[in-house]
């Protein structure tokens, strides 16, 4: 079988609400498979470890691996084709590796609590059937949930199609950010690798040794975490009460987990925290720089806050800027944020119609409660001086070649404004706005990515023996972000999905992608309109 197919087309304040924010049926056709033999002829592969493009090569993909790569004039299919061997034809379109988004929370369904889940079940489960195709529509073949359990990602993972996913452990103090958020005792079993300090009483039924920085990090280790992250945050606005992990609690959960092969991330989106990380030997700052603990509310870059970022840089640390926490919170004051087009192909439309109803509005109503907010300008210019800040620092960073990663935090709050995978186009978006260039973005979601969480030997380039996870795009990425936004095709593991079918609101059964045969050769081939 030779087959020819042509790619398709409490009460929350601002800070509060930024603190609580950070706390296939879509195959081809069904002969398409990770075991069978994919070829991808007369494409151009865009791959950051490339200074140039490749023009006109022949990729082709056994077991969901690349299995070789060549120039299109030089390959010869030779006689002993196999059986079933796919050939997509790659002519005016790039191939470039999925993306990978380096901060996602997968464990609810952005602006829907807990209880109106339980009291909407179907659409519940419609919404959650939707969210991993809608990361894969904007091309996210790799997630990264911060703060998970192997118990946690299993319904997850269950999913038929689904981009490939790994977890960090929450390595958060003992009633400090984000735990402290849930009442006791409940919060202590949500926390598995809590951190208990020396000198700190355990609650009743917790084990003290086994929640040392060793101790939990050899448990996050076994659990199949890829990474610990650790959490430094006093709290906000007046309130800034929260327990601190000390230096030598990090710096030994850090040792602990270099020792295992863990890179450590840090939330800290203060100067004080991300000082604080630099001096612990984190590899990973979880967040961009938008509280500084300055006297005045400037926007420009101080001494002080230079001085962060220079260490940034010096240390090659990891930084996450994940400027579309601020957006998302301030475009719950957007009257035609739920009129965005895109959301129809990311988001069930009863959803989006829920989300425009009085329960709906519920966390933008309980934003209001709070007496430091005068309504939506109020809230607009709180979020607008975060906003200049992280854009200036990460401004800073990439002007001066900094390990800038790509994570958008979704979702980052129980906010409708975070949907998922159009949150990333924002958050791409956001980064052109800071100063990024579309080859910088394009490389903090590949390899950059990749290397920070120790997964480049398998994933985040072109690259023989790699994961075939790719995209078929129309322009090349390194040159526009448009190219992220009409995604020809995801490859994902070698399964070839189309992006018609993964959009919400559609018919599977009703709208199969069309294989139009055409004439001619010895064996039938196909090729699908653009």
């Amino acid at each position: 079988m030779n087959r020819s197919v042509k790619g398709q087309c409490p009460r929350l304040g601002f800070a509060t609400a930024v603190l609580c924010a950070l706390g296939f049926w879509a195959l081809i056709d069904s002969a398409v498979a990770s075991t069978e033999v994919l070829r991808i002829e007369h494409v151009t592969i865009v791959s950051a470890e490339r200074d140039e493009l490749w023009r006109d090569a022949t990729v082709t993909i056994r077991g969901g691996r690349i299995a070789s790569i060549s120039s299109s004039s030089k390959f010869s299919r030779g006689s002993a084709a196999p059986s079933h061997e796919i050939v997509i034809d790659g002519r005016d379109l790039y191939l470039a590796p999925g993306l990978i988004d380096s901060h996602v929370h997968l464990g609810q369904i952005p602006g829907m609590n807990a209880g109106q889940e339980a009291h909407h079940p179907d659409l519940a489960h419609a919404v959650r059937e939707q969210i991993p195709s809608s990361f894969l529509l904007y091309g996210f073949t790799t997630l990264i949930d911060l703060v998970s359990t192997p118990e946690a990602m299993a319904p997850w993972k269950a999913h038929e199609v689904v981009p490939d996913t790994y977890f960090c452990g929450g390595a958060a103090l003992l009633d400090g950010y984000p735990m402290s958020w849930a009442p006791k005792p409940e919060r202590y079993q949500g926390w598995p690798y809590m951190l208990v300090e020396p000198g700190s009483e355990a609650p009743a039924g917790i084990n003290a040794t086994q929640h040392t920085p060793a101790a939990v990090v050899a448990r996050m280790k076994a659990d199949g975490a890829i990474c610990t992250k650790a959490f430094y945050e006093r709290g906000f606005g007046t309130v800034r009460n929260s327990p601190v992990p000390k230096l030598e609690t990090i710096r030994q959960l850090v040792r602990s987990a270099h020792a295992a092969g863990l890179p450590v991330l840090l939330h800290a989106n203060s100067s004080e925290a991300q000082a604080f990380g630099l001096e612990a030997g984190v590899d990973i700052l979880a967040h961009g720089l938008w509280t500084w603990n300055e006297p005045e509310p400037g926007t420009e870059l101080t001494p002080a806050v230079t001085k962060i970022l220079d260490g940034v840089v010096a240390g090659n640390v990891g930084w996450q800027p994940t400027i579309q926490v601020l957006h998302g919170l301030r475009d719950l004051f957007n009257p035609e944020f739920l009129s965005n087009p895109r959301l129809t192909r990311i988001l069930p439309s009863n959803l989006i119609e829920w989300y425009q109803s009085p329960e709906g509005q519920w966390f933008h109503d309980e934003l209001l409660k709070d007496p430091e907010i005068k309504g939506a300008r109020s809230f607009d210019a709180q979020a607008a001086l975060a906003i200049n800040r992280v854009e200036h620092a990460t401004g800073y960073l990439a002007a001066h070649g900094a390990n800038v990663l790509f994570g958008t935090d979704t979702p980052s709050a129980p906010t409708y404004a975070n949907p998922p995978g159009l949150n990333a186009w924002f958050e791409m978006k956001n980064l052109i706005d800071a100063g990024l260039t579309p080859t910088q973005i394009f490389r903090a979601a590949t390899l950059s990515n990749a290397q920070a969480l120790h997964l480049d030997r398998d994933i985040g380039t072109v690259e023989v023996g790699k994961r075939a996870n790719l995209l078929l795009l129309r322009q090349d990425p390194t040159k526009t972000i448009e190219a992220y936004a009409d995604v020809v095709n995801v490859i994902l593991g070698g399964r070839v999905l189309d992006p018609v079918q993964l959009a919400a609101n559609h018919s599977r059964s009703a709208d199969r992608t069309q294989l139009n045969e055409v004439p001619g050769g010895d064996s039938a081939r196909y090729q699908v309109a653009r």
